[in-house]
C-alpha cells in the first residue's frame, strides 16, 4: 500500500511539474520545474528498484542537460522573450492533440497489449549494465552517435545565438 501512495505522489508531481514547465512565461521558472520533474522521475526509478537508472537520470539529465538548458536560457535575452506575444491561438490545437494522444494511450491500455510486444519475450532477469552497454555500442551504435551529434549541434546553435546577440 505504501508503494502505491509513493507512486501516486511521484506521478502527481511529475504531471503537475510538466504542465507548469510548459505553461510558465519565465524560462527560468520552466527550467526549475523541469528540475523538479527530473528528480521525481529518478524517484520513480528508485521505487522500481532501478537505482542505476535513477543515478543516470540525476547525473545526465538533472546534472548535465538541465545545466545546458539553463546556460542557453541565460545566454538568450530573457526579458525580450518575456515581453513577446505568446502563441495563445494554438492552445485549442494543442489541447485537441493532447486529448487524441491520451485516447490512443487509453485504447492501448484497455486492449492490454501493445503492437511492439507481440511475439517478443521478456529479457532475462539478470540483464544488467554490461548487457546494456554491449547492446548500446553494438546494435544501437548509430542511433547513439546521432543523438550525440544532435546534442552537439544544439550546443553550437546556442553559442552562435549568444554570439550574435553580443555583436548587436
Amino acid at each position: 500500500m505504501i508503494h502505491q501512495i509513493i507512486f501516486l505522489y511521484f506521478a502527481t508531481v511529475i504531471l503537475v511539474s510538466a504542465l507548469l514547465m510548459i505553461t510558465r512565461r519565465n524560462p527560468i521558472h520552466s527550467v526549475l520545474f523541469m528540475l523538479l520533474l527530473f528528480f521525481h522521475i529518478a524517484g520513480l526509478f528508485v521505487l522500481l528498484n532501478a537505482e542505476f537508472l535513477a543515478a543516470v537520470q540525476l547525473i545526465v539529465y538533472a546534472g548535465a542537460i538541465l545545466i545546458l538548458y539553463l546556460f542557453v536560457v541565460m545566454l538568450l535575452n530573457v526579458d525580450q522573450e518575456r515581453q513577446s506575444v505568446r502563441a495563445n491561438r494554438f492552445w485549442p490545437w494543442v489541447a485537441a492533440f493532447g486529448v487524441l494522444i491520451a485516447g490512443e494511450i487509453l485504447l492501448l491500455i484497455s486492449r492490454s497489449t501493445f503492437p511492439g510486444d507481440a511475439g517478443k519475450t521478456m529479457a532475462t532477469p539478470g540483464a544488467g549494465v554490461m548487457e546494456l552497454g554491449q547492446a548500446l555500442y553494438t546494435q544501437y551504435l548509430v542511433p547513439f552517435e546521432i543523438a550525440s551529434v544532435i546534442l552537439l549541434v544544439g550546443l553550437i546553435g546556442a553559442v552562435m545565438l549568444a554570439k550574435k546577440a553580443v555583436k548587436e
